[in-house]
């Protein structure tokens, strides 16, 4: 071996030996100076306390911090003046493990290496007065001379730290803040700039509480924190910067940065979050409970960008919250349903408004760009807002275009059904948000939809090539521009209900749509489904968005009423033919009332009112109408005759002019009920003529074999029926004609029971035309030779005529007493 090697392995060992001699030498220093270690340690650490610390006991640790001296302090507590009052501790550690410069402990002072804290509680408590317990240590505010001494001597620096089973509380009961966080592992190292100091830890800790408001819940609880931190200080700024790392919480991983300024009291914050691939869920646990509850009634299948900026202080109130996500081809699920395809970039704030403070009423969610697919049915929200989470509102533009047919599986098929068509739509909305779905909203917009074919089932009505534009503003809805095609009907309309968006969702039942409809044909058969009582309905049972919509629609639909004012060129119903028809109808509560109906049939007019109530199988009506010179044989030609068999259009002419008052009840397929007729009906035929009527013909072949009873004509021939179901009680009347005068009064029945009484004298009326005083015509009416017969039910169905032998009696005797 070379003997300059030798030489320096010599002086090499000397040094180390020396070490270890003076390791050992200040060690055993420690060892039998225990005492006098202990109070240079308590006096280092009380320079700037108030308050009281308490070391249990000092025991070095030889070789732990060689070469410095590691010494174990046990049961370490710190209290401060008022501890007595509230009873929370500042610090109270079972083990502090602390290694300081041998060199400077030989000299009398301390320089600490390294503080190892295990098995600990540090409680940072503030009352409800705003006293905090860390009036422990001392007010920066000190007198010169205080200043001028320790300015002279270096501060204590700590170079290492490291904390293990730690829990550290920040109780603050005036603000109502609450921070828990239990320290599985710290190790931080520090070094010490002119301008300040940095630092690098390593953080393991589970947060038990992160409350900025611990009236609304913890933000990360029972999550836990792994990771990096870089931080650095500025003395002059009294700023400490926490630079962005990477750091796991819970199952995720964040970038999180931030600052805390020293410069105010109390301390204000700034940090910064974000994570480019969280789950919606993962991320809302993340949040304060009043907040969690509310995410979690939504979705997304995958996972989304998120950042997030909280600005605050420790101090009362709570934080800035601006919150920012990015969604692409996501599915959103919410109470409504699911949205796929969805894409949107979204805002949340605490602060929409600057000064009205930092609260759930002065939130803010903003979606940009919202787009996505509902039941197959694609939309765009260029930008909604949902405002005040504590009574939410939502507003927005939504767009949409899209084939009617896919509206079937939103608002189900129990309505409505469609079968073709598309449907464009924009609409500005505004409405309350109830259990996070839109309740009583305000529209300002349009739906067209065109070209369709819709059917509406509880009517079993169907329409063709149909055209709407629905037109939203303030409260009202108006319809225009609708074009209905069923069979060989169209109808045109338009329409408005007012107050619509308030009362479809307070008192559907007291909804009404006043239509104005033209067309210029209308078949009326093709409307019978009116006549039809609502079929289906709805469970009560029945839950879910889809259901719900449609229960709104069905109770609109049956409880809403509709005011109808039609103006029609030609209507036709089976055999009628009217033109230039007018009416007014009101549908409600499972009525039609009908009011103002005035037509143009058989060269005359028709005028009528009243209303049809339906009641299932058959739907009771009133009747009030008035005719005035129509065609009579046109006109029991459309009415099928009104039942009758033996007396039909055929046997008719003249113009008729009647009035009637009946009730009765009206089938489904727009026939009358038969034997359900009652009431009365007055009538008066002009320039009329009786043709072929069989009754009379029948007489004629004995009675009047030389006259022509095959065309009767009158002048003027007046009339009142009573109608009671099947039996038509035919009030004296008294008929003059070209061939024959008769008195006739009876019932006439539509099955069994006529019982008819005519009187039929045999004078010609011929021979009275000359008798110009209609007093002294009416004497010679009945003289002469009369004929009494009675026109009764025969064994085959038809009317038999017989001679009325009861009449013929009475005369008689009438007769003998005037003798």
């Amino acid at each position: 071996m070379p003997k300059w090697v030798k030489t320096t392995l010599k002086i090499l060992s000397g040094i180390i030996a020396l070490v270890i001699v003076a390791f050992i030498c200040v060690t055993l220093y420690v060892v039998y100076n225990k005492q006098k270690v202990l109070n240079l340690i308590t006096t280092e650490l009380n320079k700037n306390l108030n308050g009281t610390l308490t070391i249990g006991g000092l025991d070095p640790t030889f070789f732990k911090g060689f070469p410095g001296v590691s010494v174990a302090l046990k049961n370490v507590t710190l209290k401060d003046k008022l501890w007595a009052n509230h009873h929370h501790t500042l610090l109270d550690a079972k083990d502090i493990y602390v290694s300081v410069d041998a060199g400077a402990l030989l000299k009398g002072t301390v320089s600490i290496n390294k503080v190892e804290v295990s098995n600990a509680k540090i409680d940072l408590f503030t009352d409800s007065t705003g006293y905090s317990n860390t009036a422990v240590f001392k007010s920066n505010h000190q007198d010169s001379t205080t200043k001028t001494k320790e300015k002279s001597s270096s501060s204590t620096q700590i170079k290492r730290f490291e904390l293990s089973n730690v829990n550290f509380v920040v109780d603050d009961r005036k603000a109502f803040k609450l921070f828990q966080f239990e320290v599985q592992d710290i190790d931080g190292k520090m070094d010490y700039l002119s301008t300040g100091w940095k630092a690098h830890l390593q953080l393991k800790t589970l947060v038990k509480s992160f409350s900025f408001n611990t009236q609304k819940g913890s933000f990360l609880k029972d999550k836990l924190l792994n990771g990096p931190f870089d931080i650095s200080y500025d003395n002059k700024n009294k700023l400490i910067t926490v630079a962005p790392n990477q750091l796991g919480i819970g199952d995720d991983t964040f970038t999180i940065g931030g600052q805390f300024s020293l410069a105010k009291d109390p301390v204000t914050f700034t940090l910064n979050i974000a994570d480019d691939h969280i789950l919606w869920k993962s991320a809302s646990n993340l949040l304060a409970a009043n907040i969690t509850k509310s995410l979690r009634m939504f979705d997304l299948d995958k996972p989304i960008a998120v950042t997030a900026d909280l600005k605050g202080s420790f101090g009362a109130g709570d934080p800035l919250l601006y919150v920012t996500c990015k969604v692409k081809d996501n599915t959103l699920t919410t109470p409504a349903g699911r949205i796929d395809n969805c894409s949107f970039s979204g805002v949340f704030s605490n602060n929409y408004i600057n000064g009205k403070g930092l609260t759930d009423e002065n939130s803010v969610i903003k979606l940009y760009h919202f787009t996505g697919n509902y039941k197959q049915l694609p939309f765009t929200v260029d930008t909604a807002f949902i405002n005040n989470l504590s009574t939410p509102v939502a507003s927005g533009i939504f767009k949409s275009h899209f084939d009617v047919e896919k509206l079937n599986s939103v608002i189900g098929e129990q309505s409505l059904k469609f079968t073709k068509g598309t449907a464009d739509i924009k609409m500005a909305y505004k409405a309350d948000l109830v259990n996070y779905e839109l309740n009583k909203p305000l529209l300002d917009g349009v739906i067209n939809i065109k070209n369709a074919d819709v059917s509406y089932l509880p009517r079993n009505l169907h329409f063709k090539n149909t055209g709407v534009a629905l037109r939203f503003y303030k409260n009202d809805l108006y319809m225009n521009n609708i074009r209905l095609q069923t069979g060989n009907s169209v109808v045109n309309m338009e329409g408005k209900v007012s107050n619509f968006l308030n009362l479809y969702y307070t008192a559907p039942q007291k909804i009404l749509i006043v239509w104005q409809i033209t067309s210029p044909q209308l078949h009326i058969a093709e409307f019978l489904g009116f006549l039809n009582a609502r079929q289906g309905g709805v469970s009560s049972k029945s839950k879910g968005s889809k259901t719900n919509l449609n229960n709104q629609l069905n109770t609109v639909f049956d409880k809403g009423s509709a005011e109808l004012h039609l103006r029609v060129a030609k209507v036709y119903y089976k055999k009628f033919l009217a033109t230039d028809a007018t009416a007014d109808l009101l549908l409600a509560d499972n009525s039609i009332k009908v009011q103002n109906v005035s037509v143009k049939n058989a060269g005359g007019s028709v005028k009528l009112a009243g209303n049809i109530v339906q009641t299932g199988a058959a739907n009771t009506f009133l009747l009030n109408t008035q005719i005035d010179n129509v065609n009579i044989s046109n006109f029991f030609y459309a009415f099928n005759d009104f039942g009758l068999k033996s007396f039909t259009n055929k046997n008719l002419k003249g113009l008729l002019s009647a009035q009637a008052h009946l009730t009765g009840s009206i089938n489904n397929a727009g026939n009358v009920v038969p034997r359900s007729l009652n009431g009365v009906t007055t009538f008066e035929l002009k320039k009329g003529a009786l043709v072929n009527f069989t009754p009379i013909t029948s007489i004629g072949k004995f009675a009047f074999p030389f006259r022509d009873l095959k065309n009767i004509t009158f002048s003027n021939l007046k009339g009142k029926f009573d109608i009671n179901g099947d039996k038509i009680t035919i009030n004296p009347m008294q008929i003059n004609s070209s061939v024959l005068n008769m008195d006739v009064a009876g019932v006439y029945s539509l099955s069994r029971g006529t019982n008819i009484a005519l009187d039929i004298p045999l004078r010609n009326p011929k021979k009275d035309t000359a008798i110009v005083d209609q007093t002294e015509r009416n004497k010679k009416r009945m003289r002469g030779i009369v004929l009494h017969i009675l026109a009764t039910d025969g064994d085959d169905g038809k009317i038999k005529i017989k001679w009325n032998k009861n009449r013929a009696k009475k005369e008689e005797t009438s007769a003998e007493i005037t003798n």
